[in-house]
């Protein structure tokens, strides 16, 4: 799976995710300060599911119409170590029978929703 991780994705948890494996593409180390719409442009043109802390990307997706196939999935943690977000991530990705095409995954304490679109 190919994975493109927001500026404000942890550089912890894409090393992580690249030690088990992953296709991590970081905007933070690559393309630091481009503006979302050019990140979904990115998603969309390479297939990548997009990892981020930021919120707006369901604004996006929903009142701008981005719709980048393979997913985003936002984190909502308040709270967490530099490699944790990798390891939720990596959970997600290798044991959840969760489809995540053409949908905003949204990740928190209290479980994950998904809103198709």
């Amino acid at each position: 799976m190919k994975l493109l991780a927001n500026e404000n994705f942890p550089y912890s948890s894409i090393y992580y995710l690249r030690s088990k494996g992953f296709d991590v593409l970081s905007i933070g180390m690559d393309s630091p300060s481009i503006k979302d719409s050019e990140i979904m442009a990115i998603a969309i043109s390479e297939n990548r599911t997009i990892l981020t802390f930021d919120r707006d990307y369901g604004e996006l997706i929903f009142r701008f119409n981005y719709k980048p196939e393979c997913g985003v999935i936002y984190l909502r943690l308040d709270e967490y170590s530099p490699e944790e977000p990798g390891v939720i991530i990596e959970s997600i990705l290798s044991e959840s029978q969760l489809e995540l095409s053409r949908a905003l995954t949204v990740v928190d304490r209290n479980g994950i929703r998904q809103r198709k679109y």
